[in-house]
């Protein structure tokens, strides 16, 4: 079992930053993969990046690569996303999600709200 928790949301003007931390329970956070999603009111929950075991691959939506940076310290069971260059459509629910095996994911966050102001 793994339990995911969110910090670092809050409300931002476009063009700046937010870094968004995940923390997690259980002492086999190594081996798993994790990732970012986000949900907008009215909108489906969307991929926004994910990052290997290890933290050697990287993987991020269209909307966001070269913008957000994904990336993981197994030491402190954490995993963070820097997001730069803010802009209003970013606005969403983060939720941190952790993927054992397979291509569900298996464990989810409460989420932390994302707010970009014009």
């Amino acid at each position: 079992q793994v339990q995911l928790v969110e910090s670092g949301g809050g409300l931002v003007q476009a063009g700046g930053s937010l870094r968004l931390s995940c923390a997690a329970s259980g002492r086999t956070f190594s081996s798993y993969a994790m990732g970012w999603f986000r949900q907008a009111p009215g909108k489906e929950r969307e991929f926004v990046a994910a990052i290997s075991w290890s933290g050697g691959s990287t993987y991020y939506a269209d909307s966001v690569k070269g913008r957000f940076t994904i990336s993981r310290d197994n030491a402190k069971n954490t995993v963070y996303l820097q997001m730069n260059s803010l802009k209003p459509e970013d606005t969403a629910v983060y939720y941190c999600a952790a993927l054992e095996s397979g291509t569900s994911w298996d464990y989810w966050g409460q989420g932390t709200q994302v707010t970009v102001s014009s």
